[in-house]
């Protein structure tokens, strides 16, 4: 098992390594329609008939996200300044949760149902989860719950994939009936995104496999 944890540690490390090697590179053309990140993300709220969030900078590199419960759209100041495609892509990206907000999209609103139960037993579940292993062979209980709770993890996990998916189709398209990006900067958007969502992607079957590991442990002491 350590030597999975270990597989995915490498497997999501160089996912990121690539991600921020494409930004990178992508960051270096400038966007033909001279647009920074910012704009890009006012243009597509409008077009969206979005008027109630608000855009703002945040320190970081690839920070960028959108926060339903405040209602903003938060980009790393290369993004949020940026004139280029990789910029573009990202701040339409976030804008493209912003619209799955206003349209109740319905795996970004599970998603956010399950935020709430998450933060709780997020913070007791490694705890459990440890106890349960050091107590298996006299009680499977604590397992039992702590695997539980690290199922619902796992559904957050994978739940957050085709809201990712969806929100960079929605950019994508927006961005090329607007004309914001030529169909070479087009493709560099979409590489771009595609990498980005391939750490979701990464972090989800990390998750189902641990999750089984789990499993087999508790499914094993339950036979003894």
């Amino acid at each position: 098992m350590l030597f999975i944890f270990i597989f995915f540690m490498i497997i999501s490390w160089l996912v990121q390594m690539r991600l921020k090697s494409k930004f990178a590179k992508y960051s270096q053309t400038q966007l033909s329609s001279n647009l920074t990140g910012a704009e890009v993300a006012k243009l597509m709220l409008t077009d969206n008939g979005i008027s109630d969030v608000q855009i703002i900078s945040v320190n970081g590199q690839l920070t960028d996200h959108y926060n339903p419960s405040d209602r903003t759209v938060n980009l790393s100041h290369d993004v949020f300044y940026g004139r280029n495609a990789a910029a573009a892509a990202v701040a339409a990206h976030e804008c493209g949760h912003a619209v799955q907000h206003a349209t109740a999209y319905s795996f970004l609103q599970f998603r956010s149902a399950m935020v709430p139960v998450l933060t709780v037993t997020s913070t007791i579940m490694p705890w459990i989860i440890f106890g349960g292993i050091f107590l298996l062979q006299t009680t499977p209980i604590p397992l039992a719950i702590g695997v539980a709770f690290f199922a619902l993890t796992t559904l957050f996990s994978f739940i957050t994939l085709p809201v990712e998916f969806d929100a960079s189709a929605r950019a994508l398209a927006w961005m090329t009936n607007r004309g914001i990006v030529t169909q070479p900067e087009r493709a560099m958007a979409k590489d771009a995104l595609w990498w980005a969502a391939m750490t979701y992607v990464i972090s989800a079957i990390s998750s189902l496999v641990t999750l089984l590991y789990y499993v087999m442990l508790l499914m094993g002491r339950s036979r003894d």
